[in-house]
């Protein structure tokens, strides 16, 4: 330490300090909102951590001090926190004649209110679908807008409690059970259907969990009293999401199929509430995804809170996010999977 500048001497100290602020977000998906609720929000800002930490590596490393085995050390840590948030490369697997393929797409209810100026998106979304041609199509944030314009699917569950926002699930194979779980105090609420196909029954999942109410232009205008306003509407919706995802967990532990959870849930994967609802399932995004799989309309940020998790008797043969397609403050996610069969 003796030997830094007076000007390295200022960075090496922020640098402990982002450092000591990453292992507390490390330890945050563990941590329960409702205890935490404020503390919580930290999560969101953890791939910034990342990438100073990153930053910082590279600035010791082309000085060859030790003091980069700091940064360093704390990205290899969090290594598991990194390919959550960025994937060097996607994995695509070959097709086989009983793939399943399946399309989750928060629809903003069809551009209902004209938060977008094209006035033709209640006919885009449904082409698109049909252009992909999913096996299985999950909607949230759908009205009835959208009746009709999923025709060429046989079976439907459709779920819009009171004429509020509801969800949909569109399928080629057969819906033989279906349900939702109510979410207390909140319009937001999760669906399921049991599908079967051929001798095989998957549950699937589709949920939108509570919204942190924050729009893609937040940047703009901010002061002080604003951001206090956001933050604690961002810390209020994570004690609500914990509540929800608490009774999507004993509603699946219940589930005698294999399962796929897919939706909006509103969050980062580094959130207690990701790690609530994953459980022991798999990532979709970080089985064969690439990029930062971003799912939410952000500017300047890259944020993914769309998911598909699927089943260890599941295997993940590709993942897609379609951010060309810009129709709705969501993008679509796509997925193809299929049973391994020794473990079915």
């Amino acid at each position: 330490m003796r030997k830094l500048s007076w000007f390295n001497k200022v960075m090496y100290f922020f640098n402990i300090v982002l450092t000591l602020l990453t292992v507390f977000a490390y330890l945050l998906p563990f941590m329960a909102p409702r205890l935490f609720p404020i503390l919580s929000v930290f999560t969101l800002v953890l791939p910034l951590m990342l990438v100073f930490n990153f930053l910082f590596f590279i600035y010791w490393l082309f000085q060859a001090k030790r003091q980069m085995l700091l940064s360093g050390l704390i990205l290899l840590l969090g290594i598991t926190f990194v390919n959550k948030f960025f994937k060097f490369s996607s994995t695509t697997l070959p097709d086989a004649a009983d793939d399943v393929t399946l399309m989750s797409y928060n629809v903003r209810l069809f551009n209902l209110y004209e938060w977008l100026p094209d006035n033709d998106i209640a006919q885009k979304i449904p082409a698109f679908v049909k252009e992909k041609n999913p096996d299985i199509v999950c909607l949230q944030e759908y009205n009835k807008v959208g009746d009709n314009s999923f025709s060429q699917y046989k079976y439907s569950y459709i779920f819009s409690p009171k004429g509020q926002t509801g969800q949909a699930i569109f399928s080629y194979f057969p819906i033989i059970n279906r349900g939702s779980i109510e979410f207390p105090e909140s319009a937001n609420n999760a669906i399921y259907a049991d599908i079967k196909r051929g001798n095989d029954t998957l549950r699937i999942y589709s949920m939108h969990l509570q919204s942190i109410k924050i729009s893609p232009d937040i940047h703009e205008n901010i002061d002080e009293e604003k951001s206090k306003l956001i933050f604690r509407r961002i810390s209020n919706a994570f004690e609500k999401q914990q509540l929800q995802a608490d009774l999507v967990e004993k509603h699946k532990s219940e589930c005698p199929y294999a399962m796929v959870i897919c939706g909006d849930l509103n969050n980062s994967a580094f959130s207690y509430v990701y790690r609530s609802i994953r459980g022991d399932m798999n990532d979709a995004f970080e089985e064969a995804g690439g990029g930062f799989g971003k799912s939410y309309n952000y500017k300047y940020y890259p944020a993914r809170i769309d998911y598909f998790f699927a089943d260890e008797k599941l295997e993940v043969k590709e993942f897609n996010t379609f951010s060309n397609f810009v129709n709705s403050d969501h993008f679509p996610i796509m997925t193809r999977l299929n049973f391994i069969k020794d473990k079915e």
